[in-house]
């Protein structure tokens, strides 16, 4: 493991766990390097660990090669609809978007919805919202002056040729069982079998800021040809992102891979409770993935379980730094105050692992402040 200081600040980023092409692995490397130096200098300057993963996140969101933001994966009516959220883990507050349209990034909607609810009541003492979908998402947004984009913008040639591509490759699979077996079950199946090997779906970011604090976020363009409204787990209280700090532990997670599977699992709640009843973050991680995900019986009736998270854990200047996927692939980077730049690397399964089936857990960081 690498040592670090974090007395005055750490940033931790993903570009989702599913399939990193090793053709694009310096695109996804130079997305991490960035968000991480130019998160780094917030945190330095003083900005709260909150402000540190909205500002990390809305960075990713902006690279075309990530599945969140602009370039995002296409709904079956070949548009952009994004999920976000953010935790803090000082005052356990939460803000979420799901399903929205036409917002630049997403994550900036559910960092204006966290700080709004840390004001507390609306007049006549309305709660405040903490997660919104849809349109209502959009028109909060707006009411709220985060930046708007023509919904066409969002997206990108890249997400295009892939949305024309499986959709053929749907229809084909549609025709073929459908006309051999006439058996819905099955085609479901297959259908799926056509693209999960290339599932890449959330980026995510942990920051602690220079008075300890730590928070985590997520956010997400979804699966490839999602129905229309969907929301995945990077929505979602309790699947997307967690932080909480638990007398003078601090633990955060941002988990990544198949929306319905860490939603049905609630992965990243799970991970952090997990890393604060144990003291070895490595077994605790372990055992959450392999018990509570891959041997899950609420996935009882999934061949293949695609989901990874990273975790951090903070105590007295200590700080740990694990990540865990099933896919093929998980790419992350990360910069402590100490360092020049940021360190960079992509998580593949061993050879003999099988994507859906296996784990492959590393201990990234480990430190004494």
């Amino acid at each position: 493991m690498d040592t670090l200081s974090t007395k005055t600040g750490f940033i931790a980023v993903h570009v989702g766990a599913g399939y990193h092409s090793p053709s694009k692995s310096e695109e996804y490397k130079k997305a991490c390097q960035h968000a991480c130096q130019q998160t780094m200098k917030l945190i330095k300057e003083g900005n709260t660990a909150v402000d540190a993963v909205m500002n990390a996140i809305a960075i990713l969101e902006d690279y075309p090669c990530t599945n969140a933001g602009i370039g995002s994966c296409l709904t079956m009516d070949g548009t952009v609809e994004c999920d976000a959220s953010i935790m803090d883990a000082t005052t356990l507050g939460y803000g979420a978007v799901g399903a929205i349209k036409g917002i630049k990034n997403p994550i900036k909607v559910a960092h204006c919805l966290l700080t709004e609810e840390n004001k507390g009541l609306l007049s006549l003492g309305r709660v405040p919202p903490c997660f919104l979908t849809g349109d209502g998402a959009y028109t909060w947004a707006k009411e709220h002056g985060i930046e708007e984009i023509h919904p066409d913008k969002m997206i990108t040639e890249n997400a295009l040729s892939s949305f024309k591509k499986y959709r053929q490759k749907l229809l084909t699979c549609t025709k073929r069982d459908c006309a051999s077996t006439g058996n819905v079950h099955k085609k479901r199946k297959t259908d799926m079998v056509c693209i999960d090997n290339e599932l890449l779906d959330t980026v995510g970011a942990i920051s602690i800021d220079c008075h300890g604090n730590i928070s985590s976020a997520v956010s997400s363009g979804g699966i490839s040809l999602k129905q229309p409204g969907r929301v995945g787990q990077a929505a979602v209280y309790g699947c997307g992102c967690w932080a909480m700090k638990l007398s003078t532990t601090s633990v955060a997670s941002s988990t990544t891979g198949c929306g319905e599977h860490l939603l049905k699992t609630m992965l990243a709640r799970k991970c952090v409770e997990s890393a604060l009843g144990s003291e070895c973050l490595d077994q605790a991680i372990r055992k959450v993935f392999q018990c509570d995900f891959l041997d899950s019986p609420f996935l009882t009736n999934v061949h293949r379980k695609h989901g990874g998270a990273l975790v951090l854990r903070y105590e007295h200047n200590k700080a740990e730094l694990i990540s865990a996927h099933t896919t093929d692939s998980m790419c992350i980077g990360y910069m402590s105050s100490s360092d020049s730049k940021p360190k960079t690397r992509i998580s593949r399964l061993p050879e003999t692992g099988i994507a859906g089936q296996s784990l492959a857990i590393e201990g990234l960081i480990s430190s004494v402040g």
